[in-house]
């Protein structure tokens, strides 16, 4: 098999002394390759040294031709433009000078041969369903989702036969998720996707995991993985109770040995008073019978130790993995009391009459290819105060860029009654320059740092763990701290506000979140696209945020 990646003895450490890969070595194959592994074992840092953006301390990486890589965290820079984000700016103004009449060679040179720059562009756009917006639209007009969007665009204009993508899914609502979809699928060059989006991995020719500081690559997509996995698991817990046995055995033969020795030892020596034989012959069989009591103490000494270092590398093929161990503050709402009082800003007016034949989700549909369209009644009327009551459970469903993380802003600025903690979509609320443990107390001053550490233990972060700067965490790691600030500050929070708190988790990780978010019993808003997740935590009613309709109830 031909390799179009290969990661040769590849090590890589944050400034700190932090070890992230260390003589990592791996071969990704043609095709679609999806690559798992918990949060922090170094999935996002491994695609940027593929992609060239950070440089191994040892070690080397092939590549055989262009590569694309969408990154996480797309750089965001609000006054950029679109057509900046897509890298074409350049040739654009190159196009438009020479149109104008500015016929200089450096004109020539920028466009190349690219002459269809900007048609292709639109024609990338649109696919992807980004027809609604401008190549001079600025960036910070975009959505997470509409940003996350047009840096793919940027990548495949690239026309790259080797495409990294680090979470593509974060942020997307369910139309832009089944385009991205339906753009992997018909992917015919080399891709390496990291992911905990199941649909996407479900369109993956085989899953590389990256656990422990190892590569190891399955055949199939995810369900295909967590099948074999789940058979080697069955096969390793197996060969746990067969050495386990084994262990037993051998220290009920130890036991009994001893105490067979024991008894002969005492023998010996009354049979050697009642013969009263010359002492020098009796201390030699004293001596004899010393000798082979310490051999057959060693032999099963030998034999015990031995089913021992067996059960222990038969533990070794078992998987324990860390799990986050979220415990939510008792922050229970009363029934009925009334948490939030928002007025809302009417939806803009319309530039022509109702159409009688068209629903405004419908038209919302047309215009942004929702798919999320079925959640919203076309006759759902339009709420002009947002009120909650009690432990509300609401699920803010939308499209991209119809406003839902503007509205859960306004919710945060507004004078709810209740404490209210809010979960940004861009991980935002931590300083970079400080420690884990410096922030979580910057939000929890009164705690005493022994119960700050507990409470960061259960969120996968012991010892020296909690000094590690947040600036040089992963995605996932920023998430878990992030979460730990939030939970852990004063006073608790009795409404919640999560911003697609899914992105950047590992399947573990959501797992145990979405049950943590069960046991909650404050009341919970939680903007997100993963319906799997939101069955999960129970939801109770469901709001729809349109471009133009404005919030309904659905």
């Amino acid at each position: 098999m031909s390799f179009s990646i290969v990661v040769d003895h590849v090590s890589y450490g944050w400034p700190d002394g932090t070890k992230v890969l260390d003589g990592l070595d791996a071969a990704f194959p043609a095709g679609r390759t999806g690559l798992i592994g918990v949060n922090g074992s170094g999935k996002s840092t491994l695609l940027k040294i593929i992609a060239g953006e950070l440089v191994p301390q040892s070690g080397s990486v092939s590549v055989s031709g262009v590569v694309g890589y969408l990154p996480q965290n797309v750089p965001l820079a609000a006054a950029r433009t679109v057509s900046d984000l897509l890298e074409i700016s350049g040739k654009r103004a190159a196009l438009h000078a020479i149109e104008s009449g500015d016929v200089a060679e450096e004109h020539f040179a920028a466009i190349g041969d690219d002459w269809d720059v900007e048609e292709r562009a639109r024609a990338e756009l649109d696919r992807l369903g980004l027809d609604h917006i401008g190549l001079d639209r600025t960036v910070g007009t975009l959505s997470g989702g509409e940003t996350i969007m047009v840096a793919l665009v940027a990548q495949l204009l690239k026309r790259p036969d080797v495409l990294l993508l680090d979470e593509p899914t974060n942020n997307l609502d369910l139309d832009a998720r089944e385009r991205l979809y339906a753009a992997v699928s018909a992917w015919a060059g080399v891709l390496v996707v990291v992911s905990h989006d199941r649909t996407l991995l479900g369109l993956v020719d085989q899953v590389a995991e990256l656990r422990e500081g190892v590569v190891r690559m399955y055949g199939g997509n995810l369900a295909d993985y967590e099948d074999q996995v789940a058979a080697e698991q069955e096969a390793a817990l197996r060969t746990v109770r067969t050495a386990e046995g084994e262990v037993r055995r051998q220290q009920r033969e130890l036991v009994e040995a001893r105490i067979r020795i024991d008894r002969n030892i005492r023998a010996g020596k009354k049979a050697a008073a009642n013969n009263k034989a010359p002492k020098i012959v009796a201390n030699g069989l004293k001596r004899k019978a010393q000798v082979t009591a310490g051999k057959q103490r060693t032999l099963h000494l030998e034999k015990l130790e031995e089913a021992r270092d067996r059960l222990s590398e038969a533990g070794q093929a078992v998987r324990d993995d860390a799990e986050i161990r979220i415990q939510l503050p008792g922050t229970e709402v009363p029934a009925g009391r009334t948490v939030l009082t928002l007025p809302l800003d009417p939806p803009p007016a319309r530039t022509h009459a109702p159409a009688a034949h068209v629903g405004d989700a419908e038209q919302d549909a047309a215009h942004a290819g929702d798919a999320e369209q079925d959640a919203a009644p076309q006759a759902a009327a339009v709420l002009e105060t947002l009120v909650i009551r009690g432990p509300e459970r609401i699920a803010l469903l939308g499209p991209n860029g119809s406003g839902k993380t503007t509205l859960l802003k306004r919710i945060v600025e507004h004078r709810a009654h209740v404490p209210v903690r809010y979960l940004p979509q861009r991980l935002d609320l931590l300083d970079d320059t400080l420690s884990v443990m410096d922030n979580v107390r910057a939000l929890a001053p009164s705690a005493p740092v022994n119960e700050v550490r507990a409470r960061l233990a259960r969120f996968l972060f012991r010892g020296e763990r909690v000094n590690q700067a947040v600036g040089t965490l992963s995605g996932g790691e920023r998430f878990r701290a992030t979460l730990a600030a939030l939970l852990s500050a004063e006073p608790p929070p009795q409404l919640l506000l999560l911003d697609e708190p899914t992105n950047n988790l590992d399947m573990p990780s959501v797992r145990q979140l979405a049950q943590a978010l069960s046991a909650y019993r404050g009341a919970l808003i939680v903007a997100c696209h993963d319906l799997p997740f939101l069955e999960t935590i129970g939801i109770t009613r469901r709001l729809r945020q349109d471009r133009e309709a404005g919030l309904t109830e659905s």
